[in-house]
């Protein structure tokens, strides 16, 4: 499939490095935009998004802000918060595809940090169905493995915090945990990490009334040897979307010819044959279903998020 560089206009104007995938026989059938996770490269999505285009629909992959091809010159006096990502950026990402291609049934697949950004968009209710990948409430409490939960609890509280105030960003691709990250993006995702309920404790966010207002359909997958995004930390974000129509399903590690999936591994090619097609079924299904009962998903909009 053939892929064309794009610079997506965020909701003030930054430009955001992606890639649009077009399917061989046009005219498509809709249009799925790809919201990555936090501190993941662009590439990672890219089988996944040429999979989409052979079942005839228009991907589209991008990074947030300050991440990969969206990075500035530096990122030390870069100015990002994580809400950025989701107020800024997946809203204009959604958006701007909804404006250049009206006529087309909009879709998003959302990776952890993406799919948490699907609830919190106003733009979501645009979309004709959405899928939330790995996507939850990520409060360190509900890490139920005591040892991953202790590693990462010291990575994201006592280590990540102070180093990236010294450093002017967090240098994640020196430490082999991803892509480095602008201080701010950081220490607002670890403040969040620390509350019970994750960013819903977060009275600046107004995160429950934001998913509140989401009416497209989702579908929310997790995966059994997933160590962060738990059954609990999961069922925590989908609680939230109580308009929205909500399909949970658990798929097992065996389902991967590697026998494992954990948190990234369903975007990994090795995954595609037998992970992808249901999901891209259940879009376009659904879509359909959502089409007939009169919900165009192109509802109007109040402003932005």
């Amino acid at each position: 499939m053939s892929s064309l560089a794009a610079e997506i206009p965020a909701v003030d104007g930054y430009p955001l490095g992606g890639h649009v995938w077009y399917p061989e026989v046009l005219p498509a059938k809709g249009v799925v935009l790809v919201h990555p996770a936090t501190a993941v490269p662009e590439r990672l999505y890219f089988a996944f998004a040429q999979y989409v285009a052979e079942r005839g629909l228009i991907a589209v992959t991008y990074s947030y802000r300050g991440i990969d091809g969206s990075r500035p010159p530096s990122l030390r006096g870069f100015n990002a918060r994580m809400r950025d990502w989701a107020d800024l950026d997946v809203e204009g990402v959604t958006r701007w595809a909804a404006e250049l291609y009206p006529s087309l049934p909009l879709y998003a697949v959302g990776h952890s940090f993406g799919g948490h950004a699907i609830g919190l968009c106003e733009s979501s209710n645009l979309l004709r169905a959405a899928v939330q990948v790995a996507s939850h409430a990520g409060s360190m409490r509900v890490v139920t493995y005591r040892r991953e939960r202790a590693r990462v609890t010291l990575l994201m509280h006592w280590i990540a915090p102070p180093l990236a105030r010294l450093v002017g960003f967090m240098p994640g691709s020196r430490l082999g945990i991803g892509e480095d990250l602008p201080v701010g993006v950081l220490l607002e995702w670890s403040r969040w990490t620390r509350l019970p309920n994750y960013f819903f404790d977060d009275p600046t966010l107004d995160a429950e009334a934001r998913f509140a207002r989401v009416c497209t359909p989702i579908l929310s997958l997790g995966f059994d040897d997933d160590l962060w995004a738990t059954r609990v930390g999961i069922d925590m974000l989908v609680s939230r979307l109580h308009h929205a129509p909500v399909t949970r399903r658990e798929i097992s590690a065996s389902l991967s010819d590697s026998g494992s999936i954990g948190h990234m591994g369903y975007f990994r090619q090795r995954s595609g044959p037998r992970l992808w097609p249901e999901t891209v079924d259940w879009l376009l299904s659904t879509g359909a279903v959502n089409a007939a009962a009169g919900h165009s998903g192109t509802q109007a909009l109040t402003g932005t998020s």
